[in-house]
């Protein structure tokens, strides 16, 4: 579980701040003037004045990535007023990579939820309010309401110009399909939908998804039982809409002022629709990649007997990805240079680690979750992790060390038969390779006589500030010899 709750102040000068955690916010600071258990002091005594603290904690907005600026509350698991217990679940976020439950690191009650489902906050603003008794939750309800009405609110003329969402479910030509070799689609709904599917013996299978993406949330859950659905599950179908649509709408002026007078009219008839968080972070390190200078190697690799032995193994479920991820890890070991990373443009880092990201199509976006220490497990148990993973990835369950750990990525649209495509290299890693379809190809032997091999073309995207181009011919090669006599792999 991650922690949403980061260091803002020590409690008192006799408590141990804990880096992560709510803060405090002292109420008064009061002399003990009771005395009938107390004694007062005079104004200039030298005795410290003690300070009567209420602990009303904040709880903020996580970090759940490096790259997280903003999160999203997919649900609030616990209502306003619930008696909390450390180490239970408060609330889902939603982060640029996944959803993620997040709970709370002390017992109290929860006193003011600050930030509702479906809305957005920075990371480490606060979201919600802890009370520690009773007593305190009416001034934590007050010390929410002061901070809402203190905020400046979006004017509402904003949401005029905002363009309306699409009256119809997405196109099936522009859905991505899954690979076949990755196992069945998985059902993509919210912690809290699956609750509540289980507690109202719900098929969750049959129930049709309302959320971005088909994504079925508690609402959609609630109909399929023949209840009425709850106030806040109106409110996490509702809000990501109203929400997306004003920041839209707010960012709609400052672009427009800064575009090029020249640019064409937009074409009637079209709708402009924001990036969800996945897409933006996508975005985002795309960007970023354009900075690195990167060179491409290509490389013909005969694929006859590793087809072969994946015949032999798939019946105990090992996957091609997992091969290609086995061959690779095992070529990585002897060319440490490749796994490297450059981060700072001054310095390169020889990663002790072989942490190989595989890229996943999911519904809105894409995800790499990583294998780690791939050349050090075998085979078999390197596949079973790996259909662990892209369970977890459709599900939007991956923890960040489980997307955001790889020292070298692996992206295969050989399945889709593409025979030949550049990757862009991530942020922060020395390699990628995009692997292609193997094919039936003619070649010829060195006495002349022609034969018919399988191929596949393997084009790798390099950091040249750290890998040359001898590194990458020499790693293809070896990746080769691996793939071609792959008894290796299954040792």
């Amino acid at each position: 579980m991650a922690s949403p709750f980061l260091s803002r102040a020590a409690l008192s000068s006799n408590t141990t701040s804990i880096p992560f955690s709510f803060s405090s916010s002292v109420s008064s600071r009061l002399p003990w003037t009771s005395s009938r258990s107390h004694t007062s002091f005079p104004a200039n005594s030298r005795r410290r004045i003690p300070v009567v603290q209420s602990k009303i904690r904040e709880i903020f907005m996580p970090a759940l990535s490096s790259t997280m600026t903003e999160g999203k509350i997919v649900s609030w698991v616990k209502s306003e007023g619930d008696v909390l217990s450390k180490g239970e679940s408060v609330v889902v976020v939603e982060s640029d990579k996944a959803d993620m439950d997040v709970e709370t690191f002390y017992d109290g009650i929860l006193a003011a939820i600050v930030v509702g489902e479906g809305e957005t906050a920075p990371v480490g603003a606060p979201i919600g309010l802890l009370a520690e008794t009773e007593e305190e939750v009416a001034e934590a309800k007050a010390k929410a309401a002061s901070n809402s009405t203190s905020a400046p609110a979006a004017p509402a003329a904003a949401v005029s110009p905002s363009p309306p969402p699409p009256s119809s479910s997405p196109a099936p030509a522009i859905s991505q399909p899954s690979p076949p070799s990755d196992g069945p689609k998985k059902i993509v709904a919210t912690p809290q939908a699956k609750k509540l599917a289980k507690q109202h013996k719900v098929d969750i299978g049959s129930v049709t998804g309302t959320g971005p993406f088909g994504r079925i949330t508690p609402a959609d859950v609630e109909a399929a039982a023949g209840i009425a659905p709850s106030k806040s599950a109106v409110r996490n179908v509702a809000s990501p809409v109203a929400s997306e649509a004003a920041s839209v709408a707010a960012a709609v002026p400052s672009k427009a002022s800064a575009a090029p007078s020249n640019l064409p009219p937009p074409v009637p008839g079209s709708t402009v629709v924001p990036f969800t968080t996945m897409q933006a972070a996508v975005s985002k390190n795309m960007v970023e990649s354009l900075s690195v200078p990167t060179f491409r190697v290509g490389y013909p690799v005969s694929t006859d007997a590793l087809d072969a032995l994946y015949e032999k193994v798939k019946p105990k479920g090992v996957t091609m990805t997992a091969l290609l991820a086995k061959a690779a890890a095992m070529a990585l070991a002897q060319h440490p240079v490749v796994n490297a990373s450059c981060k700072d443009g001054k310095s390169f880092t020889y990663n002790s680690n072989i942490n190989i990201a595989v890229a996943v199509a999911i519904n809105g976006g894409l995800i790499t979750p990583v294998l780690q220490d791939a050349d050090k497990l075998d085979l078999y148990l390197l596949s079973q992790k790996w259909k662990e993973l892209v369970e977890k990835a459709r599900s939007k369950q991956l923890q960040p060390h489980e997307y955001n750990s790889g020292t070298f990525t692996l992206s295969n649209l050989g399945m889709f038969g593409v025979d030949r495509f550049d990757a862009i290299l991530p942020p922060g890693q020395g390699a990628i390779m995009a692997v292609g379809a193997s094919k039936p190809t003619v070649v010829t032997d060195a006495d002349g006589f022609f034969s018919v091999k399988s191929k596949m073309l393997v084009n790798v995207t390099a950091d040249h500030r750290i890998v040359y181009g001898a590194d990458l011919a020499a790693f293809l090669q070896t990746f080769a010899k691996i793939v071609e006599n792959p008894e290796s792999l299954t040792l």
